[in-house]
């Protein structure tokens, strides 16, 4: 096995998630080249992912800021990188700050489902979201002292938050 493959038992190492930013930030810039959008790229590697964020002076990324394009933006990310690396990734894509925005869209999310819970009910269920979203919201849940769970199969998945 060749260092730049991993398995789905194996976590990636620094140096596997930093070449997966490089062959991203490649495979974005040529991206942007096309669509004729300027933008900066940076890179990171947090928490077992790499983390690619592109952004701009103004609202210059916009037109591919929002949730369902860089969903998609991701997906074409992933699917570049795992080309040339051939292994699965699990690369975050941020373009314009849509990852913070949806963030806070979530805590308010989240903040909804507390008022249920404060007004008597036993849980409070989640509309259906990506994987990443999920992840998010476990840990917004977790910050604030309650429980959640995952529920449900494909994009049919969600999530419930209780009282521990």
């Amino acid at each position: 096995m060749t260092d730049s493959v991993v398995t789905s038992r194996e976590e990636p190492t620094v140096e596997q998630l930093e070449k997966e930013g490089d062959i991203a930030a490649d495979f974005l810039e040529g991206l942007l080249d096309i669509a004729d959008l300027d933008g900066d790229l940076n890179l990171d590697v947090r928490q077992g992912r790499a983390y690619v964020s592109v952004e701009a002076e103004g609202d210059g990324l916009s037109p591919l800021s929002a949730p369902d394009t860089v969903q998609a933006l991701q997906e074409l990310t992933r699917l570049a990188v795992q080309s040339q690396t051939g292994a699965f990734s699990r690369l975050i894509l941020d373009v314009g700050g849509s990852r913070d925005q949806r963030r806070r869209q979530l805590e308010r999310l989240v903040d909804a489902a507390v008022v249920k819970l404060d007004e008597g009910a036993s849980q409070a269920s989640l509309p259906s979201m990506t994987s990443y979203e999920r992840k998010l919201v476990h840990d917004i849940v977790a910050d604030r002292g309650l429980v959640s769970e995952s529920y449900g199969e494909g994009v049919d998945r969600h999530t419930v938050i209780r009282r521990r």
